[in-house]
């Protein structure tokens, strides 16, 4: 665990999106803003493929999956709070996507967290992290360049879980 790390979830932001040159899979890195504190999660294609277009600014034509999942969401009177990544169970990131409707009523629902990720970045929502999962998946270097060296050098087939390819 990181010295400065609290008890509660920990606010982090999408620092970049990558390919492990090794697998070719894609890997986004999460990280806290205000140190060198960085989480990779290995994705599918589909899901970096939303994150990137996202963080691009990139505009389609027709609404993507979590385009419509935002609409369906606002059309049925919920707002996304937060997304959590929770727990990482054998390899395998688990997610949940917070959402609330106008009277407050809180409802939690399972996700992957590629797709938890892809929604928040369009909602404009946080994402948080479980201190948990921080502790045992964190990579912590004094630039971003030698985490993403240290990622990729530590990773094994094994640790990739579900989106071993």
């Amino acid at each position: 665990m990181t010295p400065t790390q609290p008890d509660g979830p920990v606010k982090m932001v999408v620092r970049a999106l990558i390919v492990d040159p090794t697998t070719s899979s894609p890997v986004v890195i999460l990280s806290r803003p205000d140190e060198n504190a960085y989480l990779p999660i290995w994705i599918g294609v589909c899901e970096a493929n939303a994150i990137a277009m996202t963080l691009e600014g990139v505009e389609t034509p027709r609404p993507m999956t979590h385009d419509l999942i935002g609409s369906l969401l606002r059309n049925l009177g919920f707002s996304l709070d937060h997304v959590l990544i929770h727990s990482l169970d054998d390899s395998v990131f688990l997610a949940s996507v917070h959402l609330v409707n106008p009277s407050g009523e809180v409802r939690v629902v399972d996700a992957r967290p590629s797709d938890a990720i892809a929604i928040a970045l369009r909602a404009g929502a946080d994402v948080l992290v479980s201190p948990n999962v921080l502790e045992r998946a964190v990579v912590s270097e004094s630039s971003e360049e030698d985490a993403v060296r240290e990622i990729l050098e530590r990773m094994r087939p094994e640790d990739m879980g579900e989106y071993e390819m």
